[in-house]
């Protein structure tokens, strides 16, 4: 049984697993396609090292969820996924029943492999479906079509506790009437959370391409905007509201890992391209990974470590970022946090304005949240809010 969700900001664990049999043309994350097999054994290793050198730097911490992400995961043995999620264990306390949660691809979905996954340790499936019907798989360079990805989700909610399962859309030709009856299909499948994301164009992908030569033709703003309000609406009317700008659960069913993020917890980052924030000697730690799987394989058998960067934030970058991250949250901020943070409260004619134009809004006397319009403009409202 998986503990309950409290609202305290966690200590998470990600591990980055960089392979992927393809690589999809919208998809800036770091992962990288091998045509030779990869060595599980020598990679696992290395994660195993890496988790050492971050215990040394962290000190004893209890661990609040685990995340094994890329890439994909589900290219990963079993075995190897018991080895990282012991080599965690060896270095924090873990308690039982915490969220354990793997990415999973529908190609690479097999019965047997899920339920070593489960026998491993993990509790928790997120599944990159990304669309219910053949046609736009095909246009998001996925390698399942929809009936893979139905036997998949099956095979998910029979094995695990938790299932969630991503869906993008804002697609070319996407309009209202379609994307409105694909999310209530999807909600008939899902066991409590989705991740709903618009497409955009990311710098370095093969649709950036495209789109620059005029060959993808994008939805416009207001179109876009339409598309958003209907997720809120489809999802809040069949049981899953929205908890965060991207993300729908059934109440308790929430990601606790990704919460970690949204309200600022701290988080080590392992494996290839990972990132890490963390206090080290009371002071929140940047930390990022070589991202070339080899190189980083490397690094980490010569150093004990792949980290080649990161930086010591100052009091105003966290309070930045806080408010960057924890808005995104319906649950919205704490307002005597970001104060700590800080060493300002926030401004009070600011947030006025803020209010009056409806874009935020507080929740008794010491929380501030945006507004449904103002998760729309999210970017500005925390610029607004972020001014001196």
């Amino acid at each position: 049984m998986i503990t309950p969700l409290d609202r305290t900001p966690g200590f998470g664990i990600y591990l980055h697993w960089p392979f992927c049999a393809a690589k999809c043309p919208y998809c800036d994350f770091n992962s990288h396609v091998r045509h030779q097999p990869v060595d599980q054994e020598r990679f696992a290793a290395a994660f195993e090292r890496e988790l050492a050198t971050m215990r040394a730097r962290t000190g004893p911490r209890t661990v609040t969820s685990i995340f094994l992400g890329g890439g994909t995961p589900s290219l990963m043995e079993p075995r190897t996924v018991g080895a990282l999620l012991d080599a965690v264990a060896a270095n924090w306390n873990v308690p039982d029943g915490i969220e354990v949660t793997l990415e999973a691809n529908p190609s690479s979905v097999e019965a047997d492999r899920f339920r070593g996954y489960r026998a491993a340790g993990v509790n928790r499936v997120s599944l990159g479906v990304q669309a219910l019907n053949d046609r736009d798989l095909k246009f998001l360079g996925r390698l399942h079509n929809v009936e893979e990805a139905l036997k998949a989700i099956g095979l998910a909610r029979e094995t695990f506790p938790r299932l969630s399962f991503d869906l993008i859309y804002a697609r070319p030709g996407q309009n209202e009437e379609a994307w409105a009856e694909e999310l209530r299909q999807a909600i008939g499948h899902a066991a409590d959370h989705l991740s709903l994301y618009q497409l955009t164009i990311e710098e370095g992908t093969r649709f950036q391409l495209l789109h620059a030569a005029g060959k993808l033709d994008m939805p416009d703003g207001d179109h876009a905007a339409r598309l958003y309000e209907i997720t809120q609406e489809v999802t809040a009317a069949h049981g899953l509201p929205a908890y965060e700008i991207s993300n729908h659960a059934r109440p308790g069913a929430e990601s606790r890992h990704n919460l970690v993020y949204w309200r600022y917890g701290e988080y080590v980052g392992v494996g290839p391209g990972a990132h890490g924030r963390f206090i080290e000697n009371g002071r929140r730690h940047v930390t990022f990974t070589e991202k070339m799987p080899e190189t980083w394989l490397e690094r980490v058998e010569t150093k004990g470590h792949g980290v080649i960067g990161g930086e010591v934030l100052t009091h105003d970058e966290e309070a930045d970022e806080f408010l960057l991250m924890g808005l995104r949250l319906v649950e919205g901020i704490d307002l005597p946090r970001y104060e700590a943070l800080s060493g300002r409260a926030l401004s009070n004619s600011r947030i006025a304005v803020l209010q009056e134009e409806g874009l935020v809004e507080p929740i008794g006397n010491t929380r501030l949240r945006a507004t449904p319009q103002g998760m729309i403009v999210l970017d500005a409202v925390v610029a607004d809010l972020a001014r001196e």
